[in-house]
């Protein structure tokens, strides 16, 4: 195959995930829903704690950066914390109690019942992710995930689970950051008026 050929291809398979995630008027609303819950959490006081492995931690990092710094209004800074951003805690935790409690340990730490924990992982069985939603629960801390495929086992435990129906990885990242760019609009337009 020539690299323009793929290349169309590629852009053709994005374009219809995004076709498929728009079709879906329960992502649809549950994308909205998050934004409102979002834009609560942090009039209110509270902070997003976010996580996520690979690819999805490189997203989790992406999103505190809008939102503290800003996405597209000038604007205070809004507090988020990204769990997977701390070297330091993941390989002590990962070195003292095993890698799939890296976040859950860390979320013990920063969450409250006032903050909002959003996991990302495109499968949606990222055992860390999984045991930081439990203790993100047990906390009383919202709960949301950005989640691919049919959402695996995290889908069933979040509040706002937002799954985008694909198999292939890739598809699910670009469909992601879009999910992302949205929800940073939205609350932001929410929390500043405009």
């Amino acid at each position: 195959m020539d690299n323009a050929k793929l290349t169309r291809r590629r852009i053709s398979d994005s374009i219809d995930a995004k076709k498929n995630l728009l079709a879906d008027g329960t992502m649809v609303n549950t994308i909205a829903a998050l934004a409102d819950r979002i834009a609560e959490c942090l009039a209110g006081g509270g902070k997003l704690v976010l996580c996520g492995n690979g690819g999805s931690a490189s997203d989790a990092l992406h999103f505190a950066g809008e939102i503290v710094g800003r996405f597209e209004k000038e604007r205070k800074a809004w507090p988020a914390v990204v769990l997977n951003a701390d070297v330091a805690a993941m390989t002590a935790i990962s070195n003292d109690y095993g890698y799939e409690s890296v976040f859950a340990r860390q979320a013990e730490a920063h969450l409250t019942p006032n903050d909002l924990f959003i996991g990302i992982s495109t499968s949606g069985n990222s055992e860390n992710v999984y045991r930081a939603v439990l203790k993100a629960r047990e906390i009383g801390a919202g709960t949301a995930a950005l989640l691919g495929r049919d959402g695996g086992k995290i889908a069933d435990k979040v509040d706002f689970p937002v799954i985008v129906r694909n198999n292939v990885t890739a598809r699910v990242q670009e469909c992601h950051i879009l999910i992302i760019h949205i929800l940073c609009e939205i609350a932001e337009a929410k929390l500043t008026g405009m």
